[in-house]
């Protein structure tokens, strides 16, 4: 199986990494840290040294009461990022965290390979991914298929309860019968409500739990923080799951 993201032809038949490059004064998690173009950029080259298959920079915060961003703010957080990562990682597939058409289309322009929409797209968008070739993230409930272009996001985290994540979590591998699924649950708050954990930098144990099990039920991609030890998490849960005598494993990697 694969995931199209222009020039980029990404194996999903095995569970890939997405790595988070927030350029956000106020991200849940990781707000301010990686303001400065030099430091996201930076920050960007560690997470595929540790192993991303795709890095993800976002420039406005999704957390709950944040205040959403005009375009051409957003814009001005991304272009010397985009203008950095296109110049130092040209190889390395970029996705952009936007639900603006127009800076979508910036952010393609400036060498983006997917587009991550955290809302409903507009046709607007759609006719974009269709005519850049790029991919896309889409929520669930949104899904379209275009060529092998789309993965479907559960939206774990946004406008949900506790209780809605544990099932959007305990759904996956019926989700990812249906197409490609990306879960991005790293440091969420399900994650500190099921850990006890209330800082959300000190939930990576919760964190990589729960990318292995949405791993071995089928997830595409998992969108996290914390790269290597994913990654690591998921090297050995799938070696233990496919050895002799092992339950082999249930998702695709």
């Amino acid at each position: 199986m694969i995931w199209t993201c222009r020039q980029h032809k990404i194996d999903i038949s095995s569970t890939r990494v997405m790595g988070i490059v927030n350029v956000t004064p106020d991200s849940f998690s990781d707000g301010g840290l990686y303001m400065r173009p030099g430091d996201a950029v930076a920050h960007a080259r560690a997470l595929v040294k540790d192993g991303a298959d795709v890095i993800d920079v976002g420039a406005e915060s999704t957390r709950p009461g944040s205040r959403p961003v005009t375009a051409a703010a957003e814009w001005a957080r991304l272009a010397p990022v985009m203008r950095l990562l296109a110049r130092e990682l040209p190889d390395v597939p970029v996705s952009v965290d936007t639900y603006h058409a127009e800076t979508a289309r910036r952010a393609l322009d400036a060498g983006a390979a997917a587009i991550n929409c955290v809302r409903q797209p507009d046709e607007t968008m759609w006719a974009l991914v269709r005519e850049s070739g790029c991919g896309f993230v889409v929520p669930a409930d949104s899904y379209r298929a275009v060529g092998d272009q789309v993965l479907q996001d559960p939206m774990v985290g946004f406008g949900t309860t506790r209780e809605e994540d544990v099932a959007i979590l305990g759904s996956i591998r019926h989700l990812a019968a249906k197409a490609p699924v990306l879960v991005g649950a790293s440091r969420k708050r399900v994650i500190g409500v099921l850990t006890g954990e209330e800082n959300p930098a000190k939930r990576l144990g919760g964190s990589v739990g729960a990318a292995v099990w949405c791993a071995m039920c089928g997830a595409s991609v998992v969108r996290v923080h914390d790269v290597k030890e994913t990654k690591q998490a998921l090297a050995v849960a799938m070696a233990l799951a496919n050895a002799e005598g092992g339950a082999g494993w249930t998702g695709q990697a």
